[in-house]
């Protein structure tokens, strides 16, 4: 199991999730943060610092967040392991979900 980010991250891209990870997971999106499903190793270090609760453990996530969890998964779709997302950097890209929302006008933190 792990962890998902669900949609208040959406155009917010905080990024406090990303200084706690031990084990780089979180990739950057367009818009929107992403946690790698093979990569988490479920230590819960990115959920208490997310400051606009983003993040959930996969088995908590209620049916109104069943489809970032699918998000989650379809971002890595092509982008496969790459094993650590600092080297990686932000793309070019999201998961469809997130690509298909319309823009939320907030600063970004």
């Amino acid at each position: 199991m792990t962890y998902v980010i669900g949609e208040p991250c959406v155009d917010i891209r905080d990024k406090a999730c990303v200084d706690e990870c031990p084990v780089d997971c979180i990739y950057e999106g367009q818009r929107m943060l992403y946690i790698h499903p093979d990569e988490c190793v479920d230590c819960a270090a990115c959920e208490p610092v997310c400051p606009v609760e983003a993040i959930v453990y996969i088995d908590d996530a209620t049916d109104e967040w069943q489809p970032y969890v699918a998000a989650n998964a379809d971002f890595f779709a092509d982008l496969g392991s790459p094993g650590g997302a600092r080297g990686l950097g932000r793309q070019s890209f999201d998961a469809p979900l997130v690509s298909q929302q319309p823009r939320k006008d907030v600063a970004e933190h």
